[in-house]
C-alpha cells in the first residue's frame, strides 16, 4: 500500500494539500494525518475529491516513527520531526519505508510524504 501522509497548518486549504501531493508525483492508495486533524475540512475535502480512504494516526504512534526531516512546528505540536512522514509510515504499517520525504506546498501551509508498506 502506498500512503500519502500530510501535515498542515490551520490556514491550509484543499489546494495547499493538493499541491503538496502533486509535488510528490506518486499516486497513493490512501491518505493519512494526525488524528486531531483528520476531520479538518481541507483534508476531508481532498480525500473526498480523490475518492481515497483516510487513516487518522494517534500522537503516540506519530512519535514512534523514524522520520527523515525535522520541523520545529511538528516538534512543538506533535513531538515528531515531520507529521507528514510519521503519518505516512504509521498508516503504511510495520516495516514501512519512505518512498519520498516530506515536501512543502508552494504556499508553505501543507506538507506531504509518501510511504510504502504492507498495511491493508
Amino acid at each position: 500500500m502506498i500512503v500519502a501522509g500530510f501535515g498542515f497548518r490551520d490556514g491550509a486549504h484543499v489546494d495547499s494539500l493538493r499541491n503538496a501531493l502533486e509535488l510528490q508525483a506518486i499516486a497513493p492508495d490512501c491518505l493519512a494525518t494526525a488524528a486531531a486533524k483528520a476531520d479538518a475540512a481541507p483534508f476531508a475535502g481532498l480525500a473526498r475529491a480523490l475518492g481515497l480512504p483516510v487513516v487518522a494516526v494517534q500522537v503516540d504512534t506519530l512519535r514512534q516513527q523514524p522520520v527523515q526531516t525535522h520541523s520545529a512546528a511538528s516538534h512543538t505540536h506533535y513531538d515528531t520531526g515531520s507529521v507528514a512522514e510519521a503519518a505516512a509510515l504509521a498508516a503504511a504499517g510495520p516495516g514501512a519505508r519512505l518512498l519520498a520525504a516530506r515536501v512543502i506546498s508552494h504556499d508553505r501551509l501543507a506538507t506531504c510524504a509518501i510511504a510504502i508498506g504492507d498495511a491493508t
